[in-house]
């Protein structure tokens, strides 16, 4: 029986020290996209692969890790010879070993007990790096149809065994390999991402070295019990939820579908077994997987499904594993969600991850649509030249913020990064410092979020201006066809838009002669949801971000004006904010 007290300690323990290969990633990497705008995760995980603890990172990532770590293990029996030495740390970013797409990738090392060769733990991380290589820099190409358009693909590389580093099978992976594939590029920029995986490395050694103090500390048997004793009370917490559900909506049965902006459904059935607590989450109805990079890994499901409940229980509990033990999932085959292993895969990790996320949600009507979508934006130069040789250049990726959706009780929140992602912004000083850019506006796109009883987010308006010639630049979205929905009567957010502001020039042949003021003005283009385009200096795109959807009929609204018009007018403190968008 465990005890509660130990119970919550061992629980914050653990978080605590995936927190501190967290931030240990974060002071030894370089990287904007690790350093600035926090994209990666840490984790402990079991000797069976499956989820102990993390830290509140990336929830897309989170859910999925123990996939990554569970293959491992597998492929160690399968192809290698079976054991894991002291220190090993493995590599690994394809679907098909629990990768979500392919610039995550993961880092895995084992923990051995003290003075033996039994595994009793593995740390991992997992870093969103920012260029490995692919047809476009950024390895976010809107225009990927297959998985070699998206740069390198690792299964299982040990990049340091038994101590050694091999430098040299690493840039064979990253640079090499990739510019293989017909109208793709090595790794544009190696020594940013191997300085960055170097990070990673430190980070699980760091989480190894704080779980040998909490042996210490404890012993192992302790420690080991009540590993297994945080994952039952996670089940417990999640089966009483699935009770709660059952009882307060009369109802056994939940049903949910939605549609990606290319007209794809994600269709949901929820079948609750109240007796027991446990469910079926069943995904028959869900298209085909598309010639397009929006397919999503199963892990990723997994990762939406798993978020979602810990958001639905009111206990405070780590996200673990324990978390889908009551859970069975069934996923068609070849489906949006479970696609071929050549399948382009690189939206599905942040824009279909989303869509699950918003189809979970409204099958237990509990919040209606945040914007669904992680607006990415990639530019950069480099890559292989017209004679095949490699151009060293950059790359840059962001994911840009929306507005929440809102639910029962709560307004949406405007200018956030909602559900599966959780990651920064750059920094306005470092974007204009690091790369040849002019930050023109970034500001609430006030009116974006759906009415309601309680009021959606509002999305984002970012400008940006770009100071050289020639950088490609890519936009990957959704939202931009299909509104996000508002619930129980509420109205739906705005979607989304993607405006180039190009600058004429002869050698495009679009000059054009000057108005009456003598000026010849610039041409407005949209860009669509998913494209890509050579940018010339003083060209500037505008990525103008959903808001979140309504809650209830608008007729039945507070009193009280809305949470977002007082936010964006208002001058005050954080608690004042939060005070005003939980409509208080």
């Amino acid at each position: 029986m465990a005890d509660p007290i130990l119970l919550s300690l061992f629980a914050n323990r653990f978080m605590a020290v995936a927190e501190s290969m967290g931030r240990a990633l974060q002071q030894t990497a370089i990287s904007t996209n690790i350093k600035e705008r926090l994209d990666f995760s840490c984790a402990l995980f079991a000797p069976d692969g499956s989820l102990v603890a993390n830290a509140p990172h990336l929830p897309v990532h989170l859910g999925s890790m123990s996939f990554a770590v569970q293959y491992q293990i597998e492929h160690m029996h399968a192809f290698g010879n079976g054991k894991f030495q002291p220190g090993d740390v493995l590599l690994a970013n394809h679907p098909v070993a629990g990768g979500s797409h392919l610039p995550d990738i993961t880092c895995i090392t084992p923990v051995f007990a003290p003075d033996s060769d039994e595994i009793i733990f593995f740390t991992a991380s997992r870093g969103h790096h920012a260029d490995i290589g692919g047809i476009l820099p950024g390895s976010m190409p809107p225009t990927s149809k297959t998985l070699f358009d998206e740069g390198a693909q690792i299964r299982s590389f040990k990049i340091v065994d038994q101590g050694t580093y091999n430098q040299a099978a690493l840039r064979r992976l990253l640079v090499d390999e990739p510019a293989r594939y017909p109208g793709s590029s090595g790794c544009r920029c190696f020594r940013d991402v191997e300085s960055d995986l170097h990070a990673q490395i430190a980070a699980n050694h760091k989480g190894i070295l704080l779980i040998n103090d909490l042996i210490e500390e404890w012993g192992l048997a302790t420690v080991q019990a009540y590993m297994h004793h945080i994952r039952q009370n996670a089940e417990l917490s999640v089966r009483n939820l699935l009770r709660r559900v059952a009882k307060d909506q009369q109802r056994t049965q939940l049903h949910a579908i939605d549609y990606m902006d290319d007209g794809t459904p994600i269709e949901l059935r929820v079948d609750i077994d109240a007796s027991s607590g446990s469910a079926v989450f069943d995904f028959q109805g869900t298209g085909p997987e598309v010639c397009a990079n929006v397919n999503c890994p199963r892990s990723v499901v997994y990762s939406a499904i798993i978020y979602s409940l810990r958001c639905m229980v009111s206990d405070d509990i780590p996200l673990n594993q324990g978390c889908l033990a009551p859970i069975k999932v069934s996923i068609p085959k070849g489906s949006l969600l479970d696609p071929s292993e050549t399948a382009a895969v690189v939206g599905g990790n942040v824009l279909t991850s989303q869509r699950i996320t918003d189809v979970v949600l409204k099958a237990f009507e509990v919040a209606a649509a945040s914007q669904g979508d992680c607006n990415n934006l990639t530019f950069g130069t480099g890559g292989r030249d017209a004679e095949g040789n490699h151009i060293e250049g950059f790359g840059y990726y962001e994911t840009i913020a929306g507005g929440s959706g809102a639910g029962p009780s709560w307004h949406g929140t405007s200018g956030v990064h909602t559900h599966m992602t959780n990651t920064r912004i750059t920094d306005p000083e470092i974007f204009e410092r690091r790369y040849p850019v002019y930050l023109r506006e970034f500001c609430i796109r006030d009116g974006s979020g759906g009415h309601g009883r309680f009021r959606g987010g509002d999305g984002v308006v970012r400008d940006i201006e770009f100071l050289e010639p020639d950088i490609q630049v890519s936009i990957l979205s959704e939202r931009r066809v299909f509104q996000p929905y508002g619930l129980k009567g509420g109205a739906n957010a705005k979607r989304g838009a993607n405006l180039w502001v190009k600058q004429r020039r002869e050698e495009d042949g679009d000059m054009a002669l000057p108005n009456e003021h003598g000026l010849v003005p610039p041409r407005v283009i949209n860009l669509g949801g998913k494209n890509t385009a050579k940018f010339g200096a003083g060209d500037r795109i505008i990525i103008q971000t959903p808001g979140g959807g309504g809650y209830g009929s608008p007729d039945h609204a507070p009193a009280a004006a809305p949470a977002r018009a007082l936010c964006t007018n208002a001058r005050g403190s954080l608690a004042d904010w939060e005070t005003l968008q939980l409509g208080a």
